[in-house]
């Protein structure tokens, strides 16, 4: 089989500003904004660019840096942002939309400052929550829900 390759481009990009978090959208992209405001989160795609090299995509195991005592893991299993695609997922919550310069503020979100968001999704429970997930052992410490005051990025 062929390599095939895809063309991803940014539809705006993350922008923190005196505190708060913002997806500012690219103005031929302002019209997919419609109707998003009748959600309360959306999932953002967004490309880890600050680690997108040949040695963190040829990187294929780590070490998380969370939970108790973690194994050695391969990076399918873990969230990392080195991964053969830096694609990167979050579901953020929205707090504001203003639609006529593109500007969606956001609870707060695990990418840094002008970091390229490639895609939005609105979260629907239905599709997007898991009723039993299993997770392993050594995550069972971490809480059930990350906090309402952010990542503290």
């Amino acid at each position: 089989m062929d390599d095939p390759s895809f063309t991803i481009f940014p539809i705006g990009y993350i922008k923190r500003i005196n505190n708060e978090v913002y997806i500012e959208i690219l103005e031929k992209f302002i019209p997919a904004l419609k109707q998003l405001e009748h959600f309360s989160h959306v999932q953002v795609l967004w490309w880890a660019d600050k680690v997108d090299n040949e040695k963190s995509r040829e990187r294929l195991d780590c070490i998380p840096p969370y939970g108790e005592n973690p194994p050695n893991t391969g990076v399918f299993a873990t969230r990392a942002e080195y991964r053969p695609n830096p694609i990167a997922l979050t579901t953020v919550k929205i707090l504001e939309i203003h639609h006529k310069d593109g500007r969606v503020r956001i609870q707060n979100i695990d990418a840094l400052d002008e970091t390229p968001v490639i895609d939005l999704k609105a979260y629907f429970p239905v599709c997007d929550r898991v009723k039993e997930p299993h997770i392993p052992e050594w995550i069972v410490g971490w809480p059930e829900w990350l906090p309402e005051e952010g990542l503290g990025l």
